[in-house]
């Protein structure tokens, strides 16, 4: 063997940092080769193994066989008179040396404890002798095609599946161990197709060689070497015998002896075969071992660039989250920890109003659909009935609305499909508030006994006007009020889902072209409110407290509007002042500031222009009939009054929906959110939950130390080991 102690070095350096890795910082996928035996029972894979070691022994896993993967750790050791056994401690990863009789008994009894199930828990044993390769191997359990009760067909399949997990790492080359007959039938080679399907980290081992020398002739024995056509060209095969005697007595020769003879005669009879040369090669335990051999070096001297690459970016972020836990730890300073959390509440506050601007690449983001689906989600789950939840009661449930503003509203609502979020998802809420608004009808036909009890008697005589005042209380305010309730919900649940979209705007600045656009403070407090569930809490819940008191506030403004508006809707429904007609057709080129005798002639037109709507409904009052007998007639024309006025009203409202919710709701809110977050207060249970954090935080920075210092201490590893590798060549010239 060549350079036999650095690629021993090489080895145990490989090895001890993956467990370094894998058991102290508890990393699983790391970039690490290895071999991983496989077959089904009795073809030989225990045999193979004490060839490779170089001795005997026999892993004690009970009736059921093993059930969990043994990792073998083989170091070549010429210095040994004996050979030295060891077994990994999974509580202290400590290699523990044991009398090979007791690492027998320690393998048994964890295979034993599992019952009938399978663990990918690993044990791990080390060989140290001069009869053995260096390489490192997983046994896995041999796959079991006969099994008769449903217990041990169960456990079958558990020990394929387990079996099939390190097949498909792409890290492993599979050692498939068959029995050395028809290529056709080795089920086991057809497992590793399915994952390996050109063969590149497969190779086949045909045992028990011997049992065939009889049927092969100088005209069959290379089409039998190449599988007689079924083993593909690219497939990596050695057929070859392994020592065996009979069973219940000891060896007739040292082990060692018994594996070079079988080698001898494999290559003898082969060779007297009348194999051709360029075959013998693969047979024989000796050419296999070489092999093994080549492969490991190339396999884990390829390894070191990776793993090295991989320590070093596991270094790089064990430092950032060190320094982002002590940060935290610093931040949350009893005498600093107000300050801290409404510096990162007036961010947050501040942030939202980029958000609202408009930010791209923003997540998460939501089309209308799924927008109304959650929004009604979330208030069956409230189980709310103060609003109405759809326009109409014509609508047979939420999906036909979703289908009448996809498909038949006119025009289109261009982003309905579109998922956004911010202030463009604002812009579209709008738009559907307004179309739910306008489906506002009253519902109730006005009856000839509610016009006559409306009426009725009073100190001063009662008008016309005044009944449909009456009506328009009675029928079309609560309709109105629970529609005007579900704009007040969906805008507060807009803003609700807006506290996502303004973190994730804050944490993603940090290295980006725009991040000198904002404000520096950004990346650091939305970590902060990420890591620190007690300021994530109180600046949500003060968030959350800010949306709840604009909507209350959204809800009593309009209420007492619509209370103005129906106890006197006249007033309301003057005409805006507009600009005549004929000003409205004069082209933009032709306008001139006016004179004073152009100001005093508008006047008149614009205040006549406004009564307009008040002129048509008097007139409209003064056509309904008072005589007794015509009761009939007048209930139709108040019928058509109250609906009439009712259209323009809802028309005003919805016309300025967006005005009163910028007005009542967006604004206030924005405005006043910096000054919310600012006087955050925090009571004695968040302080004690802060102190509880600190803790917490404590123990975390100590355990990225640690990890810090794990890292280190390989990459240190790896590092002397290059360098004392290198120094070689260098000292041999000096000699």
């Amino acid at each position: 063997m060549t350079n036999v102690g650095a690629k021993s070095e090489l080895l145990n350096v490989l090895s001890d940092v993956k467990a370094r890795v894998q058991d102290k910082l508890g990393i699983v996928d790391f970039p690490m080769p290895q071999f991983i035996l496989i077959g089904k029972q009795s073809v030989g894979k225990s045999r193979l193994i004490e060839a490779l070691a170089g001795e005997t022994f026999n892993f004690i896993s009970g009736t059921l066989g093993s059930r969990r993967p043994t990792v073998l750790e083989f170091r070549h050791a010429a210095g040994n008179t004996t050979s030295k056994w060891f077994v990994r401690d999974p509580a202290t990863n400590q290699w523990n040396e044991h009398l090979v009789s007791e690492v027998m008994k320690i393998v048994g009894r964890r295979h034993e404890e599992l019952g009938e199930t399978v663990s990918s828990q690993a044990i791990y044993v080390r060989i140290e002798s001069q009869g053995c390769l260096d390489m490192q191997i997983v046994d896995l359990p041999g796959f079991r095609d006969f099994a008769q009760s449903q217990s041990k067909q169960d456990l079958a399949a558990k020990i394929e599946e387990l079996d099939m997990t390190f097949m498909r790492d792409k890290r492993n080359v599979m050692l498939c161990v068959e029995q050395a007959g028809d290529a056709a039938t080795m089920s086991s080679l057809q497992k590793c197709r399915s994952v390996d399907p050109k063969f590149e980290r497969t190779v086949l081992i045909r045992n028990k060689l011997d049992k065939y020398y009889r049927d092969l002739t100088a005209e069959n024995v290379n089409q039998w070497v190449m599988g007689h056509g079924d083993l593909p060209e690219g497939l990596k095969t050695f057929a070859l015998t392994l020592p065996f005697w009979q069973e219940g007595i000891d060896p007739p020769k040292p082990f060692q002896d018994l594996r070079q003879d079988m080698n001898n005669t494999d290559l003898n009879e082969m060779k007297s075969k009348g194999l051709s040369g360029k075959y013998m090669d693969s047979i024989g335990f000796q050419n296999f071992a070489q092999f093994v051999e080549k492969k490991v070096e190339a396999m884990f001297g390829e390894a070191i660039m990776p793993v090295m690459a991989n320590l070093k970016e596991m270094r790089d972020r064990t430092a950032k989250e060190e320094d982002g836990l002590t940060t935290e730890l610093s931040d949350t300073d009893p005498q600093r920890i107000l300050s801290t959390t409404r510096d990162c509440g007036v961010s947050f506050a501040m942030a939202l109003t980029h958000v609202m601007e408009g930010v791209l690449d923003l997540e998460p983001v939501m089309n209308l659909e799924d927008e109304l689906k959650r929004f009604h989600g979330h208030h069956q789950a409230l189980g709310s009935t103060h609003f109405s939840a759809l326009p109409s009661d014509d609508f047979g449930g939420l999906t036909d609305y979703i289908d009448y503003l996809r498909t038949e509203m006119q025009p289109p609502l261009a982003t309905f499909d579109v998922e956004v979020n911010g202030g463009a998802q604002f812009r579209r809420l709008m738009n559907e508030v307004e179309i739910f608004l306008r489906f506002s009808e009253i519902a109730v036909e006005t009856k000839k006994r509610d016009v006559i009890q409306a009426r009725g008697v009073a100190m001063s005589s009662l008008t016309w006007r005044d009944v449909v005042v009456k009506l328009l209380s009675n029928e079309a305010h609560l309709p109105l009020q629970r529609r005007i309730r579900y704009v007040g919900e969906r805008i507060r649940w807009f803003f609700e889902l807006q506290k996502a979209c303004t973190l994730e705007f804050m944490d993603k600045l940090e290295g980006t072209p725009s991040q000198n656009l904002y404000s520096p403070l950004y990346p650091k407090h939305a970590k902060l409110i990420k890591q620190n569930a007690m300021i994530r809490s109180l600046v949500f819940n003060t968030y959350d407290a800010a949306c709840k008191r604009q909507y209350n506030q959204f809800v009593d403004l309009f209420d007492n509007m619509l209370t103005s508006i129906f106890s006197n809707p006249w007033v309301f429904l003057k005409g805006a002042t507009s600009a005549v007609e004929e000003d409205e057709e004069k082209q933009l080129e032709d306008e001139v500031l006016p004179s004073f005798d152009d100001t005093k002639e508008r006047i008149p037109r614009e205040i006549e222009s406004r009564m307009s709507t008040e002129t048509t409904i008097t007139r409209w009052l003064s056509e309904i009939p008072t005589e007794a007998n015509l009761v009939d007639e007048a209930v139709d024309r108040v019928q058509m009054l109250v609906l009439r006025t009712y259209s323009f009203i809802r028309s005003q409202v919805c016309d300025q929906v967006e005005l009163f919710s910028e007005s009542f709701f967006k604004m206030p809110m924005m405005r006043r959110l910096e000054e919310d977050m600012a006087n955050m207060e925090l009571s004695e249970e968040d302080r004690q939950a802060y102190a509880v954090r600190r803790e917490r935080l404590s123990g975390e920075i100590t355990k990225a130390q640690a990890n810090l210092i794990e890292v280190d201490a390989c990459i240190s590893r790896i590092q002397g080991f290059q360098l004392k590798v290198n120094s070689q060549p260098l000292q041999k010239r000096v000699a």
